[in-house]
């Protein structure tokens, strides 16, 4: 089975839709280890051909639209937050205290961008805040102690330690190690999408569309619950197809602007503390066709955002959960990001060494969970229609780490047109907007008569009304 056979048979696809992809093969892009660039075909592929699905349905076509993935194009989509340019200015990634630290038996991996998450770190570690720097004047402050204390820990010592206080660390595994953990012990008994039916319902019927470019989720209402990147790259797809995305976050858990940014094209941006405006909320979710969260399992629950507690209230409702664990297993309540599964997975083994350890050329569990994610949400679309019910939708980084070591065949892909090497540049484009002149990546989902690009930049963190459009 080819890779995005196994992407396209995970999202309930029809297989006879899947000749309609063809692919635009190119040296370079995306060159690693582990078959990175054949994972990011296959979730770009299958997140087109699930659009192409519903626009035809939508749009009352005989066939399909012809679906065309570009290596390019997918490379230069999947390094997103790297060719974004603010004013000419290269947004900052990591911060200093995100990256791999020696241990006493090896090594740990932290992830300390956001500011509450770096207090919890030194917190955990004994780390007073305003520690002085080292003696490189170069190096950031607190590194020299961070390294110190971590130094006198054991991986798994650091591991937990760091977790117990709310931080994020995890022990650099092999795979070996990871595929005796108790959590990838669960995250292996899971398919890659896990899709589920959430009450009864009539066929969901959604108004005809027309005119150019082919829009499939044009008038769907998708309320973004999401932060970081896997779930704010689903939001920005399905944004890209006409949705109405509206992004909440907490008031007192502010965005960096510069990932904002990035992920941000084609919604709008509004906060709301659901602990005191609970009545917005009713109101946004009683017009809502499509909630999506990116938090730990059930840390929304309490707020009445259970999947259950959603669709009772609004029944047809299609729900689209991510999280980087999975939501089972002794990990289910941990955080995590891309970097973090990575180094617990053992992919930072298989692209460095357990004494060196490595990365992936690009965060590719985020992105291609979020266009799978997205594709997940389109097909749900495409079943109500057909079927009725509300729909859940459920994704962990840490599955599609699993698909990515041990699953996908690094073969060919299905009717390949090989092409010269493209540069990045030609995948690039610029518009001004409220946040400065912006330089991005175009989006790599394409079908034929679908959109090219967003129909507007993103705006400023919070700057909009929580408000349908």
């Amino acid at each position: 089975m080819t890779d995005i056979m196994f992407a396209w048979s995970a999202l309930g696809g029809d297989p006879a839709l899947l000749p309609r992809v063809s692919t635009v093969v190119r040296p370079g892009p995306l060159e690693a280890r582990l078959p990175v660039r054949e994972l990011a075909r296959a979730c770009v592929g299958a997140c087109a051909l699930a659009a192409a699905e519903l626009a035809a349905l939508r749009a009352g076509l005989d066939e399909v639209p012809a679906v065309r993935v570009d290596d390019a194009a997918v490379a230069a989509a999947f390094h997103s937050e790297r060719h974004l340019l603010i004013d000419g200015r290269a947004p900052v990634t990591f911060a200093p205290l995100s990256r791999f630290w020696r241990t006493a038996d090896g090594w740990v991996r932290t992830h300390a961008n956001y500011p509450h998450h770096r207090a919890r770190l030194l917190a955990a570690l004994g780390v007073p805040e305003g520690t002085e720097r080292s003696a490189d004047p170069d190096a950031p402050e607190d590194v020299a102690a961070v390294a110190a204390a971590l130094a006198e820990r054991s991986s798994a010592e650091a591991e937990e330690t760091v977790c117990a206080a709310g931080g994020l660390a995890v022990a650099l595994r092999t795979p070996k190690e990871w595929a005796a953990h108790a959590q990838a012990v669960e995250v292996a008994r899971r398919p890659l999408v896990e899709r589920e039916r959430l009450g009864a319902g009539h066929a969901r019927v959604l108004p005809p569309t027309a005119g150019s470019p082919l829009l499939p989720a044009a008038g769907l209402r998708v309320l973004d619950l999401t932060r970081v990147l896997a779930g704010p790259v689903a939001t920005r797809t399905l944004a890209l197809l006409g949705a109405d995305v509206l992004r909440l976050d907490a008031p007192r858990l502010p965005e960096l602007p510069d990932q904002h940014a990035d992920t941000g094209f084609g919604k709008r941006s509004a906060t709301l503390d659901l602990a005191t405006d609970r009545r917005t909320f009713e109101e946004l979710l009683a017009a809502a066709d499509v909630v999506v969260t990116g938090y730990r399992p059930g840390a929304l629950d309490r707020f009445g955002l259970s999947p259950e507690a959603l669709a009772e209230r609004r029944p047809g409702l299609v729900v689209a959960q991510l999280s980087a664990w999975g939501a089972y297993g002794p990990w289910r309540g941990r955080r995590g990001f891309d970097s973090l599964v990575q180094a617990a997975s053992g992919i930072a083994v298989l692209e460095g060494s357990a004494e060196r350890p490595g990365a992936l050329p690009a965060q590719a569990l985020d992105h291609g969970t979020g266009y799978l994610l997205a594709a997940a949400v389109l097909r749900a679309l495409t079943e109500q229609s057909r079927e009725g019910g509300g729909r859940l939708v459920r994704l962990a980084l840490a599955r599609t780490a699993q698909w990515l070591t041990e699953e996908i065949d690094p073969g060919e892909p299905g009717e390949p047109v090989h092409a010269a090497c493209d540069e990045p540049g030609s995948r690039l484009s610029l518009t001004d907007s409220a946040i400065g002149r912006l330089r991005y990546a175009l989006p790599p989902v394409s079908f034929a008569g679908g959109p090219a690009d967003w129909a507007r930049p993103a705006t400023p963190w919070g700057s909009d009304a929580p408000r349908w459009a």
